[in-house]
């Protein structure tokens, strides 16, 4: 009986304040929506590290005759097949190299035209005018200073380049676009902890008769309470369940059809399923219990019971 009349005092208050539980439903959609969208951001950003610093190569460029005219690094000449022994073996004795490879200046040429073939001055170039490198695999990605700091000045080397620099500033980019959803989402949930607040006291001033004589014939505060507490409870599951579908609605058209981003991009190591379906429960659990707190808070304040 009890539970019978709480569920007909939630169906009673949704359809009394309709516009604020509407609006109520649609911020917590969009502030969840948000909040699984950054977490899967987040994400998406670990996966694709993963993937590109795991690729990440120590590039030590060695010099050539052209280089000891026009680069003072390599004043003394280019480097001569002693020196690029020495450095190889020195390189393969670091205990934060992983493997080094060898490319002579026609291997440069061949991966120069696999890459910018289209390029006007491929055509202007020769296998000549390429450098020879030494590309070092490292088991850190992030020890590339202890590379550069060892050999940077050496004679025969014109210098030490970090493939890693170029991804941190993608990564970078891509961290301050979800930290700014973020941003939002605080800001939406704010406004859905305001209409939440608003609504339970808009409803508990509407039935301020029911539950003054519910006090009378000796309800607990709880059974007096747990209407609104329902109600809000309901309200919010209803947006958290609309913000699991916008995830997985997203996932499918951005990623898989639609854009499908997994096609045109396949240098992208894009999430899988299992990240979004993981974050589901996590977004119906909060669209449960933030709405509830939120309201057992405000009852306390606007409802004496």
């Amino acid at each position: 009986m009890r539970a019978q009349f709480v569920l007909s005092e939630i169906g009673v208050g949704l359809r009394r304040n309709l516009t604020m539980t509407f609006a109520v439903i649609v911020s917590v959609a969009l502030s969840l929506a948000l909040f699984g969208g950054s977490l899967l951001m987040s994400d998406q950003v670990t996966t694709m590290k993963g993937y590109w610093y795991d690729k990440v190569n120590v590039s030590v460029f060695l010099c050539n005759k052209s280089d000891a005219e026009s680069d003072p690094n390599c004043a003394k000449g280019a480097v001569t097949d002693q020196q690029k022994d020495q450095i190889e073996a020195e390189l393969k004795k670091m205990r934060v190299v992983q493997s080094v490879d060898y490319e002579d200046q026609d291997e440069a040429f061949k991966h120069y035209k696999q890459q910018f073939g289209d390029s006007p001055l491929a055509s202007s170039l020769s296998p000549d005018q390429m450098q020879k490198s030494l590309r070092v695999k490292l088991k850190d990605p992030e020890k590339y200073q202890v590379i550069a700091t060892a050999f940077n000045g050496r004679d025969g080397v014109q210098s030490v380049q970090d493939q890693k620099g170029i991804l941190d500033n993608l990564f970078g980019l891509l961290n301050g676009m979800n930290w700014a959803a973020r941003m939002v989402m605080a800001l939406m949930l704010v406004v859905a902890l305001m209409l939440i607040v608003n609504t339970v006291r808009v409803s508990a001033f509407s039935r301020r008769r029911e539950t003054g004589i519910m006090r009378l014939v000796g309800a607990s505060g709880f059974y007096i309470q747990a209407p609104f507490i329902a109600e809000a409870a309901v309200a919010g599951l209803i947006g958290g369940t609309v913000a699991c579908g916008f995830l997985v609605v997203a996932r499918y058209f951005i990623i898989d059809h639609g854009l499908a981003l997994s096609q045109k991009l396949n240098l992208i190591n894009f999430i899988g399923w299992d990240a979004v379906l993981t974050k589901l429960p996590l977004i119906l659990a909060t669209s449960l219990l933030m709405p509830a707190l939120a309201a057992f808070f405000a009852l306390r304040k606007y409802l004496k019971v």
